[in-house]
């Protein structure tokens, strides 16, 4: 068993890091300092964001909606997608196993 903390209290621009690879999955930390933007990108296979502190504007495919404390979003392979920190704000990045971490760390710079 592992304990995994996605609590930061660092936010400068955006950063992303990997916490844990299981088996099936793999979680991304993202934190967002207030106002700050991740670009339009892809994901090659499905995701799953969670808001676990802070607020953003998550945008796509012509829709945007807010995502507050808690709210969870699901997103289909190859869906162009941005986000809009409102605040600071830590995000849970959940990707398939077969997914690049990599190509996270690029959107972010």
């Amino acid at each position: 068993m592992e304990k995994i903390i996605f609590k930061t209290s660092l936010f400068e621009g955006v950063k992303a890091i990997k916490l844990v690879e299981s088996e099936f999955s793999k979680e991304i930390r993202i934190s967002m300092a207030k106002n700050s933007f991740m670009d339009k990108h892809k994901a090659p296979a499905p995701i799953i964001i969670q808001v676990l502190k802070g607020s953003i504007i998550f945008k796509s495919d012509n829709q945007e909606v807010r995502l507050d404390e808690f709210d969870l979003i699901t997103l289909k392979a190859g869906v162009e997608h941005s986000l809009l920190a409102l605040e600071d704000s830590i995000i849970r990045l959940s990707l398939s196993k077969i997914d690049n971490e990599s190509r996270v760390f690029k959107v972010v710079g």
